[in-house]
């Protein structure tokens, strides 16, 4: 099972981290973790991605400057940071098993990130 953890209500130009936890298997048996999000009335976007093999990490271009993905295999979780954030960031946000949202991966079940004064 995959799960995203940390949503939660944050004011225009601060900072949350949210978490994307595996329970059952360690995250390293897959190629890729992803990020992804989805604003109501709005497709689901990719937002970053990192290998298990080497740690290389993407981000889409749109928020490079304030996204940071990052892991820590002992505690089998893999991390967004997020910055600067502005109320178009306002979606659920996924995790998922690869970096594309393929039929085969695993998805988790998202957490709610609003971002609001």
């Amino acid at each position: 099972q995959l799960q995203a953890f940390g949503g939660g209500l944050v004011q225009p130009g601060g900072y949350l981290l949210i978490s994307c936890t595996a329970s059952g298997f360690t995250l390293d048996r897959y190629y890729a973790i992803g990020w992804f999000r989805q604003a109501p009335g709005k497709e689901r976007e990719g937002v970053s991605c990192i290998l298990s093999l080497g740690g290389s990490k993407s981000v889409a271009d749109s928020l490079k400057d304030r996204f940071i993905i990052s892991r820590d295999k002992a505690k089998n979780t893999v991390y967004l940071k997020m910055i600067n954030v502005k109320p178009e960031d306002t979606a659920v946000y996924f995790c998922a098993t690869d970096c594309t949202y393929s039929d085969n991966a695993i998805k988790g079940r998202g957490t709610q990130v609003t971002v609001s004064s």
